[in-house]
């Protein structure tokens, strides 16, 4: 993995962070491809699921069916090492007391004689979609299975591409198993996200559908936006860590690599006022394993500057380490997890803290949030009205200003009902 120290002196964060972002490619690359996929899925259902599986899951070999069976499930679980369970178990309990304290208890605001009560209800079927290409992922199964049940969602279904074989990973079935994913696709890619928003044969469709994955998969998401929820963009990751030159370079050389696994698109960048610290990091950095991510080095003036390009960035992780850079995490505003001291590794986050890593990428956390029961959750309001008098003589002018007279005798008919009684 190549590593390049770039100094950011006088220049301007905003130009920078737009140029760090154009090293990888933009969602809109694959648009038309994505949509020719929804189009073939939506129109023939299992047979295209099934087709794209071939093309781009098993090498040309027949898939599996499409639905994993409850057996195989509780036989991935039943084999599953104990220290990965252990791990998972609890993973699910920190992400799932996490999860549960954004839930809001129902409220109500009392005008005058009238009333406007607001509660909450879950969406009734919900999907995760699990990456699957160049590693499993039963941490996302965690993630998404666990928010979706503490929001209260009765149908959870998770899919995730198949290997060669045609099979799922089995540490990931264990997962859904674990979480309590209602049921299992073995299917990925724009083709999984089709099925899962109009339905197929096999597949119910959802009403919302998270979680990461490539370009293809984020695009289809966007694409099929309108016809489901979605959580936002999840795509290839990123992560800048800003240091003061008091760190170690050790194990922020590891934080940068460990994201780098992530593979192709993903962005790791390091920022510091030490040129001596970020020399360090890029001798550490250079002989890693390449993985087709790609890192950046970035001298700054100092954290403020630092804190300059994270705002511009809008990482999906933050990490800062150091005291001048840890005391700029109060008016961190765009990111979509902030990790702050120097034990407070992102790998953490991507498992076992309790903070969710389903998290906006590509600069979305400017307007996103990372995953959590609200994504899956509506807000009504209900509306009881025993006074309409007033509300209707200030609103019927409002109304026939708009040109909608029908609007306002609706309201006035409650003021001569409400006098007869």
């Amino acid at each position: 993995m190549r590593c390049e120290l770039v100094a950011l002196g006088a220049g301007d964060p905003v130009e920078l962070a737009a140029e760090l972002r154009g090293l990888v490619p933009a969602p809109e690359s694959v648009q038309a491809a994505v949509a020719e996929i929804i189009a073939e899925v939506r129109s023939s259902g299992d047979a295209q699921v099934r087709h794209y599986t071939r093309l781009y899951d098993t090498g040309g070999a027949e898939p599996a069916g499409l639905r994993v069976a409850e057996a195989e499930l509780d036989g991935a679980l039943a084999r599953i090492d104990p220290a990965v369970r252990d791990g998972l178990a609890l993973a699910i309990e920190n992400v799932g007391h996490v999860a549960r304290a954004r839930l809001a208890p129902a409220s109500a605001v009392e005008l005058g004689e009238n009333e406007v009560a607001l509660r909450e209800a879950p969406v009734a079927r919900a999907a995760v979609y699990v990456p699957g290409g160049r590693a499993p992922y039963p941490s996302t199964v965690v993630m998404g299975v666990v928010t979706a049940r503490a929001a209260g969602v009765p149908e959870i279904a998770v899919c995730s591409p198949p290997g060669r074989d045609g099979e799922l990973n089995p540490v990931t079935l264990a997962a859904c198993a674990l979480a309590g994913a209602s049921r299992v696709y073995r299917m990925g890619g724009a083709q999984a996200i089709a099925a899962l928003a109009y339905g197929t044969e096999t597949v119910a469709p959802v009403d919302v559908i998270v979680g990461p994955g490539n370009l293809y998969v984020q695009e289809a998401k966007r694409q099929v936006f309108g016809q489901v929820g979605i959580d936002g963009f999840a795509g290839p990751s990123d992560l800048l860590v800003i240091a003061d030159g008091s760190s170690d370079p050790g194990p922020l050389a590891l934080d940068l690599l460990a994201q780098a696994e992530h593979g192709p698109g993903t962005l790791v960048i390091g920022a510091s006022d030490s040129r001596e610290l970020l020399e360090a990091l890029g001798e550490r950095i250079q002989p890693g394993t390449d993985t087709g991510a790609i890192a950046r080095l970035v001298q700054v003036a100092d954290a403020e500057q630092g804190l300059a390009l994270a705002e511009a960035f809008a990482p999906e992780h933050l990490q800062l380490v150091g005291a001048r850079a840890e005391a700029c995490a109060p008016r961190v505003t765009r990111s979509g997890c902030v990790f702050v001291g120097p034990q407070s590794a992102t790998a953490f986050g991507d498992y076992i803290a309790g903070s969710n890593h389903i998290l906006p990428t590509n600069g979305a956390a400017r307007y996103a949030s990372g995953l959590t029961v609200n994504h899956f959750r509506r807000t009504l309001a209900e509306v009881r009205i025993r006074d309409p008098e007033r509300l209707a003589s200030a609103a019927a002018p409002v109304a026939r200003a708009e040109g909608f007279e029908l609007h306002a005798r609706s309201m006035e008919a409650r003021i001569r009902d409400n006098h007869r009684s």
